[in-house]
């Protein structure tokens, strides 16, 4: 017998991978039971028998990575990253959530509250509100140091109820921005009317001054989240200190309500579906990805007209009617990206500064490594 391999085959074309192990590669096949070829083949020998080089190319990267914005709101983002492994898609998106900073709520000094809520979850509730300052014009402030104008910001909430009134809703705006900081005077600080009172911040001049405030006073990005609510008689004083920090600290320094991602669906109709099974295919989708054609001659046809609102909900392919004429994938390397910030930042800088802090990763892996 003559010396060969089943990949010396003439309809095997060299240095390409046949059609079939292509789309395993570059595809998840979504069946009616399970997702198929979820894997990702990244070594570089694994297709070396075929001729095919698989190894990562820095060229061929820049190639065909890719950032397409598709939506851009106040608070909303929806953009494509194309051209990139799962593991740089979630590693991105756990950097949107765990490690961009922002300014929350960390100290919560009562001066009195009389009503139903307890400190502890009024203070809670105060360090959940997002803050609309930006994070970069102010340092982390450690446990060692004082808080002054570049590592606070003190906000004061005062409300009362009067006696014969109705009872009122405590909302968050309500805290009022106090740019020169605390107002409380310590106890342990000597009488002595003829100095300044020392207090809970060691500010040297007004934040006022440091940046301009103008156009973006900080205060709470919604004014209205409700705090608690008075019955007649019932008070609320204390001063709120807002500090600097990461989500993978506490949930309340991130800066997205969500950050998530999903691989671009692909829906192919293999088949010709017409007149009334087209119809039923159309009725069947849950989220209208199918439309109905006309082809003349009194003819209708089934066509994929909006494929990227498939959610892969699978009730088109449930039955078996048409089981064989469609098949459900996603693209592996294509990540459609949605970003909801909580109001402190826009979305877009998020995006900038996240990739600024994987690139800064890279950067440190570089340098340990080499």
């Amino acid at each position: 017998m003559e010396k060969g391999s089943v990949w010396d085959l003439p309809d095997v074309p060299e240095g390409q991978l046949p059609p079939h192990i292509q789309l395993q590669r570059t595809r998840v096949h979504c069946n009616s039971d399970a997702p198929t070829h979820t894997e990702n083949v990244q070594y570089s020998g694994a297709y070396s028998s075929l001729g095919v080089d698989n190894s990562l190319q820095l060229e061929q990267f820049r190639k065909n990575f890719r950032v397409d914005v598709i939506r851009l709101e106040k608070e909303e983002m929806e953009f494509d990253m194309v051209g990139i492994d799962p593991s740089l898609a979630n590693a991105f998106r756990r950097i949107l959530i765990a490690e961009l900073p922002t300014m929350a709520i960390e100290k919560v000094l009562i001066a009195n509250n009389t009503s139903v809520v307890q400190d502890e979850v009024l203070s809670h509730r105060l360090g959940l509100i997002p803050i609309n300052a930006d994070p970069r014009l102010f340092d982390y402030k450690s446990e060692n140091d004082d808080p002054k104008e570049n590592n606070t910001i003190v906000f004061k909430l005062h409300v009362r109820c009067e006696r014969g009134s109705p009872r009122i809703t405590v909302k968050s705006d309500e805290l009022k921005w106090l740019p020169n900081g605390s107002e409380f005077s310590l106890e342990t600080s000597a009488a002595n009317s003829t100095s300044k009172p020392k207090t809970y911040t060691s500010f040297h001049t007004s934040q006022e001054t440091l940046h301009d405030f103008s156009k973006k006073p900080i205060a709470p990005c919604h004014p209205d989240i409700i705090l608690a609510k008075l019955g007649p008689g019932q008070e609320i004083e204390l001063e709120a200190h807002a500090v600097k920090g990461m989500g993978k600290t506490h949930a309340k320094w991130s800066p997205v309500a969500t950050a998530w991602y999903r691989m671009l669906p692909e829906v192919v109709l293999l088949k010709e579906v017409e007149d009334e099974r087209a119809e039923k295919l159309v009725k069947t989708c849950p989220v209208n990805v199918f439309d109905i054609e006309d082809v003349g001659k009194g003819k209708k046809r089934a066509v994929v007209a909006r494929p990227r609102g498939c959610t892969l909900c699978r009730e088109c392919i449930r039955e078996d009617e048409f089981k064989q004429d469609i098949a459900l994938r996603r693209v592996k390397d294509h990540f459609i990206f949605t970003i909801e910030s909580t109001g402190a930042l826009p979305p877009e800088v998020l995006f900038t500064e996240a990739v600024k802090i994987l690139e800064d990763k890279c950067e440190r892996v570089i340098t340990e490594l080499s």
